[in-house]
């Protein structure tokens, strides 16, 4: 009978059907149930799951059991998940014996739900409801076995006593966020949580006595543990924890006053959007209702509030960045007209209306859908439309993941996968299957446009007929085409010829096929009626036309510019400022989609809106894909030195800022890095100990030296950089794979090492530097504070001390940083002769213009900004030599690590006058804006001795003043 069955399959099906049905013969041995039409059911099962095919190969068992208890084919009632669940728990007396429980309930069921949802034996609702359902119960049963072991080993937590209040016992509130808030759980979702509890207090009747902060947050990290470790068992489900109130960086449980604080004053547009769905899933549900109610007015304003528009506008325009970065067009959620645009058009509404009308305040999207007609005015066929959609598009994806419990939404891309995901949608083939998508996806799109996103004018007809094109089509030869550009105004004919022939000849364009011919032919009239507009067209040409031949087969960037014409402006104008613009641009073609919002191209944003920006980028990468999140931050790093580029080559920022923005970013993305080594090496080896039973928090600083500790970055600079920690070397970590702390701290700053330096598709973040830590290379790679203090102290030489000037503590522990900023301040205060001092400062720096600067013969036609005399190494220099001879006097010379304000302090302080000061400020500022320049056009630190000799003059002369006495 199943033969037959199989054979009835398309052919490209028939081997895979056949090798699961052979994983299960031991369950169809062993079937003493069946029902009208269930080996139909089995067979399409069978064809769509190999994860089912693997649950039943393992528990032959389990197909009987769900057929004879009718499981299979029946609806669970409401609760139904959460009695089974705890029938299953009452034995349970161990973490180890929970975890097992969990992932073994979850395996039963999760071959019911797919069973189901593949043979439609419920709609995709019922799925989702199903899956929901079952995320719940295993998420607050397990927190209610984990609650009372807590408390049986610590006490039970109280809220602190007042008049007329005793003492309340606490519990924690979980959250659900996104599908999992929803009731909308995909088969392979993760479930994003929040955790909070009411009040601070302590705990009581314990063996010892821990805060209610503490013992929520072991609490949290238990529950996490057992869901969401991978034992042999498997996995329950994946946890993220991200959305929480400041990410990863932020505490794991958080009171009811900080949540409100929080969101009241630091909550973001896209955290609105994520609250939407906010619902209690499990702990204290009446406490939890308390907390959704405090937060209302955060989500849902009492206005008509239309910034949600602009707001959920960028988050798209941030997903397709991501779309056409990963090539993610094939994705049913991210891509085009997917799940995520039905999405936002709901949420729009709810975020403009919901704090008016109260129907508008619900979870499920199908709920909201309907609505849209009679609160907002939509047409009926729209929403229709849209429901319609999002249903296929969900159904799509379950069909998916059904095929291996993968969490992913793209189409597969070879013959039998497409066969596969037809099949389970109900489709003869692939053909009809995609059409079908196709036009699902052309309806959201369009129904998304009409909401949020209306598409710019398609390139108009005129451009096709422009003498442009006729050049691009014609047969030239030099000789005409260097005419044709002088007739057309370009400063450089013959250049512009040379640059234009060679990209027409080039095999790119020659083995272009005809859709990309087409956009290249829509996107090059444009781009040279921009051209002729500048000063240095030819130049301009030629750097824009290095940027094409470098998208020409990925055309999506030339439909990028096609239709975005202010985006094609700021290409031409910038490329036409930097030659490093252009060159960066063609080497990571993918940001230009930064050119497109011309408000953030020339508004670099602060420190806290690039932290916010990068922590939302990374929430929708998996923690354990190392990979991804490393090119996610290469990727932020590129675009927002574009940024601040553009802003410096137009003149917008001013030379301090543009130092300012590029040292926020670098500790911005230090910060994190920190945040993903630590998380990934607690994870494989647990927290290390400061004291016994006292994990550390985590006492590892990054301290910055050079131009990273002094705020001075410029573009490609590298970073200084020394790692710190204070913990008992003799002690170890907590964790199941324990190694000794020194072991630990040593590991770790390999890890930040290697997500810095490795290169990847994407580049590389940053050249780290290590040399100036104790003992430079031969030293210890992490130093702890004592050994940091000590070495400063007994074998330090004068040069580090001088760097230790410009030292500054980047990311990492509070209270270490405090404790190493007394360090620097006890070395860097102690009593100096001043002339043996000056001494020494002049050796070193004779010793670097002998290996560094300019060579005699060539002093004469080349000045070396940063390493001749009179250059920025001598003014820092100057800088060092006074804060080391007079900061036991003066300690306001080590408050700073910049330049610019330590040379403020010797002005305050009388060590330096108010002229010379002065002149060393406005020298130093104009030498960095000139070596900012040369980068930027892709040029040396050389300039003509001529450029700036009155400068040098002047640092000479104050040199000579304040070092050769």
């Amino acid at each position: 009978m199943f033969s037959q069955l199989i054979n009835k399959l398309p052919h490209l099906l028939q081997p895979g059907a056949k090798l699961n049905l052979e994983k299960c013969s031991d369950s169809l041995e062993d079937l003493n149930h069946s029902v009208d039409g269930f080996q139909d059911d089995l067979v399409r099962v069978l064809t769509g799951s190999d994860y089912v095919a693997d649950q039943l190969s393992r528990n032959p068992a389990l197909l009987d059991d769900l057929l004879s208890s009718d499981d299979l084919y029946s609806a669970y009632p409401a609760k139904e998940y959460c009695q089974r669940l705890i029938q299953s728990l009452a034995l349970v007396d161990s973490e180890e014996r929970l975890q097992s429980v969990l992932r073994t309930f979850r395996q039963r069921e999760m071959v019911r739900i797919i069973w189901r949802d593949l043979t439609r034996h419920t709609d995709m609702r019922g799925t989702t409801a199903d899956l929901s359902a079952l995320a719940d119960a295993c998420i607050d049963q397990a927190l209610t076995w984990l609650y009372n072991d807590c408390c049986a080993r610590w006490g039970t937590p109280y809220s602190v006593p007042s008049e007329g209040s005793p003492a309340q016992p606490q519990k924690l509130v979980v959250l659900g966020m996104g599908k999992l808030g929803a009731n909308e759980l995909n088969l392979s979702s993760d479930i994003d949580l929040i955790f909070a509890y009411p009040e601070k207090g302590m705990t009581e009747g314990g063996r010892r006595v821990l805060a209610n902060q503490d013992f929520f947050s072991r609490l949290g990290q238990k529950l996490i543990q057992a869901l969401d470790s991978i034992t042999a068992d498997g996995f329950v489900f994946r946890t993220d924890m991200r959305l929480r109130p400041y990410g990863a960086s932020g505490p794991l449980v958080c009171s009811f006053p900080a949540m409100e604080e929080y969101y009241q004053n630091q909550g973001r547009d896209w955290e609105r959007y994520a609250m939407i769905k906010a619902r209690v899933v499990g702990g204290d549900q009446q406490a939890g209702a308390e907390l959704l109610e405090m937060l209302r007015p955060f989500v849902y304003r009492k206005y008509i509030d239309f910034s949600a528009f602009d707001s959920l506008r960028s988050m798209k325009e941030m997903i397709n960045k991501e779309v056409r970065r990963k090539g993610l067009h094939g994705n049913v959620k991210l891509g085009a007209g997917g799940i995520r645009e039905v999405e936002f058009v709901a949420q729009a509404f709810q975020l403009i209306r919901g704090g008016r009308d109260p129907r508008l305040q619900q979870r499920e999207l199908l709920n909201i859908l309907p609505l849209l007609p009679e609160t907002v005015g939509i047409p009926e066929q729209a929403a229709t439309e849209l429901v319609d959609a999002y249903t296929f598009l969900r159904n799509a994806e379950h069909a998916i993941q059904a095929v291996a419990d993968r969490q992913t939404q793209e189409l597969p891309a070879d013959p039998v996968g497409q066969a596969r995901i037809a099949y389970s949608m109900g489709y003869a083939g692939w053909d009809s299957f995609i059409a079908e998508l196709d036009r699902q996806r052309d309806r959201v799109t369009r129904h998304f446009a009409d909401v949020i996103a209306p598409t710019e004018v398609s390139p108009s007809a005129t451009d096709q007929t422009s003498d442009w094109l006729q050049l691009w089509n014609s047969e030239f030869d030099d000789a005409e085409g260097e005419d044709f550009f002088a007739r057309h105004g370009l400063d450089d004919p013959q250049q512009a010829w040379k640059a234009f022939s060679n990209l027409k000849s080039s095999r790119s364009v020659q083995v272009m096929q005809a859709v990309g011919y087409e956009r290249l032919q829509a996107v090059l009239p444009k781009l040279m009626d921009e051209v002729v507009t500048t000063e240095n067209s030819a130049e301009t040409l030629e750097r824009v036309l290095l940027l094409i031949q470098a998208v020409i087969r990925r055309s999506s960037y030339l439909v990028l510019l096609a239709e975005n014409p202010g985006a094609m402006k700021q290409l031409v104008r910038l490329c036409s400022a930097s030659a490093w613009f252009s060159e960066t641009l063609a080497k990571q073609p993918v940001l230009l989609d930064e050119l497109i919002d011309q408000r953030s191209l020339y508004s670099p944003p602060s420190k806290e809106a690039l932290q916010s920006d990068l922590r939302q980028q990374l929430l929708r990468i998996p923690e354990e894909d190392e990979e991804q999140l490393m090119d996610t931050l290469r990727y932020f790093k590129s675009a927002h030195v574009l940024i601040v580029a553009a802003s410096d080559i137009t003149g917008v920022l001013p030379l301090m800022k543009v130092s300012d923005y590029l040292t926020w970013l670098a500790e911005v993305i230090l910060e994190v890095v920190l945040e993903i080594a630590w998380q990934q090496l607690c994870e494989k080896h647990g927290v290390p100990l400061k004291a016994p039973g006292v994990p550390c928090d985590p006492d590892f600083i990054i301290v910055g030296y050079g131009k990273m500790g002094g705020i001075e970055l410029s573009y490609g600079s590298d970073l200084d950089l020394v790692f710190v920690h204070d913990a008992d070397a003799s002690l170890y970590t907590a964790g199941n794979k324990p190694i000794a702390n020194s072991v630990f701290f040593t590991r770790l700053g390999q890890k930040i090492i290697h997500i810095l330096n490795t290169f990847t598709t994407c580049g590389h973040l940053y050249e780290v530097d290590m040399r100036l830590r104790p003992s430079g290379n031969s030293g210890l790679l992490v130093s702890s504070l004592k050994a940091f203090s000590e070495y400063q102290e007994k074998e330090a030489w004068t040069w580090e001390h001088q760097a230790l000037v410009r030292a500054r503590v980047i990311a990492g522990s509070e209270s270490l940083r405090q404790r190493f900023e007394k360090v620097r301040a006890d070395i860097l205060t102690q009593p100096r002769e001043t002339g043996t001092l000056a001494d020494e400062v002049v050796k070193m720096r004779e010793r670097m213009r002998e290996h560094l600067g300019t060579s005699e013969k060539e002093t004469e036609a080349l000045f070396n900004l940063k390493q001749d005399r009179g250059g920025i190494v001598d003014i820092e220099f100057i800088v060092q030599f006074s804060a080391l001879a007079y900061a036991h006097q003066y300690p306001e010379l080590i408050e700073f690590t910049d330049n610019i304000r330590i040379l403020d302090a010797m002005e305050h302080t009388g060590v330096m006058s108010a002229d010379d000061a002065e002149t060393l400020r406005e020298v130093y500022k104009q030498y960095r804006s000139v070596g900012h320049r040369q980068v930027l056009q892709n040029r040396s630190a050389m300039v003509s001795p001529n450029e700036l000799e009155d400068c040098r003059e002047a640092v000479i002369r104050i040199w000579n003043s304040q070092l050769q006495r």
